[in-house]
């Protein structure tokens, strides 16, 4: 047996989260929301996609933000991100415990945990 990649990553977001998902992962990130399968429909949530990303917002009743759990997104422009997630409000934070990985961490609007690595200079 050979694992051979990553199908999606998969968040929780609260009741009635969709709209602010859309409008940060969708308008502010950049991500494309692509339909879910219509059985899956009546649970809600929404899923994105863009290069390389399949993620996948699952709405959770006893919701509970990943604060350490997280995902770590490539970036092209690691400046430009986070200056534009700033701009919209969304604070920052560096982390320089491997100062030759240029990162940092975010949170979304549901306080779900986030890392941006500049592409080409991440772990792999």
């Amino acid at each position: 047996m050979t694992l051979r990649g990553l199908d999606h990553i998969q968040l929780a977001i609260p009741p009635d989260g969709e709209a602010k998902a859309r409008a940060f992962y969708g308008d502010l990130l950049g991500l494309e929301e692509v339909a879910k399968p219509e059985p899956l429909v009546p649970r809600g949530g929404c899923w994105f996609a863009g290069p390389g990303i399949a993620l996948h917002l699952g709405v959770q009743a006893d919701f509970v933000p990943a604060r350490k759990a997280h995902p770590a997104f490539l970036v092209a422009d690691l400046a430009a991100l986070r200056k534009a997630l700033e701009a919209k409000g969304v604070s920052t934070t560096d982390d320089e415990a491997l100062p030759h990985i240029p990162r940092f961490h975010a949170f979304d609007p549901f306080g779900n945990r986030l890392e941006f690595i500049e592409a080409g200079k991440g772990f792999s």
